[in-house]
């Protein structure tokens, strides 16, 4: 006899259909797995038969096959034990083949019966969503949350494997999860607590690029000597960046869930993520990679930071490795088993100090680098990477009257107040675009966005000739004005919003 339950898997962060057939048929007792398990499928043979054996069900003595349907797309993961174990006591005829219409499965059986928590439950469960909607969905208890920003799916997560068929044999009531992500999202019980700018002494020109960075979601590169105050700087900027909206969230969600770093009381992430990887941090771990590709730290990062402290000292390949990511706002990885795209719509935050020792250009201290040194160091960022970094800001070591005398400084909230209206700026300008910040500005988007005064273009061609402007170059200071601009409410760029955009560039 054949029973065909439905289930899911995922492809990058998309989640795709399967469908689990089983035949349980005369023969020799066997049970075997086809359409391209990985590993972790091939040994669900023994704990399905311990789950079902344990939950006081009977495991055939006969030929079993299982079929994971299309046999094209690699299966991978421990989330097919439950739909094989329901598809093998429906095949048995322990529980009617009517009752799995609709039905889709997800999660690992223990020994015991009892459901264990599954990794991508989320892409999976929207991936459902768009697909069949109003599907009713089985996970288990620790992933209900996350599966349940499933609006048009009907959630239910049943303690283990007896639970599940006594409510397929209509033996047990259907207890449904309800949730609303927007409720969520305001419930939720991650309250990120950032440093405050207030804190931060003198650096007055670093805080207004910060801010400028945040309003436009601007790349910024920040060179100073040691303990300038690049890190401290760069810890403080999460907490001026506008409130994470639900889709965001739910983007964010969606890339840790596949990654396995959704904690299993966490429905979803309501904070923009900070991500810090350490400089000798690898290609795949940066960019994502493995034998079946996973996210990597730029996609980690999405709608957050990628903080990359001592930049320079990134291999090269890591940093040219960005250069896809940071201009498409996505990573493609390539592998034989197959090639997925993650996103990577982050804000690079780069620290970096100058020279070697780190004292180049330093009013009192005296550098030990030679020319060779200095150039060389400064080579291993590349031109083309230097071209995506919206914003070069220096962060030159304080006076002691800088750090004893000077006045607190505006708090992060009243920063963030202005960066968030600049975004809602940017997002009503952007209304019908599919972008929303200034950042991601392209080709003819610019002209069209970027309305400059007359006096302004008159300075634009004379900059542009006597500095030798690359067009990428060219274009990243007419972003940056336009959101130095949106931080006014001016509606045109003026020549003051071209001359503070310049100042933040040509350090390197």
């Amino acid at each position: 006899m054949i029973a065909t339950v439905g289930s899911c898997c995922t492809r990058g962060i998309e989640g795709d259909l399967v469908q689990v057939e089983v035949d349980v048929s005369q023969g020799l007792p066997g049970f075997f797995i086809c359409g391209l398990p990985d590993a972790s499928v091939k040994e669900s043979k023994d704990r399905v038969r311990a789950a079902v054996k344990n939950s006081g069900f009977t495991f055939p003595l006969r030929r079993i096959t299982v079929n994971l349907a299309p046999a094209d797309i690699k299966k991978i993961g421990s989330h097919f034990d439950l739909p094989i174990a329901v598809g093998i006591l429906a095949a048995s005829e322990q529980i009617p083949l009517n009752s799995l219409k609709d039905v889709f499965l997800l999660g690992e059986l223990s020994l015991q019966g009892e459901l264990r928590k599954a990794n991508g439950v989320l892409p999976m469960a929207l991936g459902l969503q768009e697909k069949i909607p109003g599907a009713l969905l089985a996970v288990p208890p620790e992933n209900c949350r996350e599966a349940a920003l499933a609006k048009n799916l009907r959630i239910t997560a049943p303690y283990n494997l007896a639970d599940l068929v006594a409510i397929l044999n209509k033996e047990k009531v259907l207890d449904l999860i309800n949730c609303n992500p927007e409720q969520m999202l305001a419930a939720a019980k991650i309250n990120q607590v950032y440093p405050d700018m207030s804190e931060v002494k003198g650096q007055e020109s670093a805080k207004r690029a910060l801010e400028i960075a945040a309003a436009g979601n601007h790349n910024i590169l920040m060179m100073g000597p040691p303990g300038s105050g690049k890190t401290m700087l760069a810890r403080r900027l999460p907490g001026i960046l506008p409130p994470i909206s639900t889709e965001e969230a739910i983007d964010i969600t969606r890339i840790y869930s596949i990654a396995g770093m959704l904690k299993s009381d966490t429905g979803i992430i309501n904070f923009r993520p900070f991500r810090s990887p350490h400089h000798s941090a690898s290609t795949s771990s940066i960019v994502g990679g493995g034998q079946y590709p996973k996210p990597g730290e730029i996609s980690l990062a999405t709608h957050g930071i990628l903080f990359m402290d001592e930049f320079p000292e990134f291999h090269r390949d890591v940093i040219e490795a960005l250069r896809q990511p940071l201009e498409e706002h996505e990573i493609t990885v390539a592998r034989a088993s197959q090639t997925v795209t993650f996103p990577a719509r982050f804000m690079l935050v780069a620290a970096s100090n100058p020279c070697p020792c780190g004292y180049f250009g330093d009013e009192d201290l005296e550098c030990k680098c030679s020319p060779t040194q200095i150039e060389k160091y400064r080579a291993k960022i590349s031109g083309p990477v230097l071209d995506r970094v919206d914003i070069h800001v220096e962060v030159p070591r304080q006076k002691y009257l800088h750090v004893t005398k000077s006045p607190p400084g505006e708090s992060s909230e009243k920063i963030k107040k202005r960066v968030t209206k600049a975004r809602d700026i940017q997002r009503n300008r952007y209304l019908y675009e599919s972008f929303t910040c200034n950042s991601e500005l392209q080709g003819k988007m610019i002209e069209k966005y970027c309305q400059t005064t007359q006096a302004a273009e008159n300075f634009i061609q004379q900059v542009f000739d006597s500095l030798n402007l690359s067009m990428r170059g060219f274009n990243k200071i007419l972003k940056v004005a336009r959101t130095i601009a949106d931080l006014e409410q001016s509606n045109l760029i003026s020549e003051n919003h071209i001359a503070e955009a310049l100042q933040m560039r040509f350090l390197w």
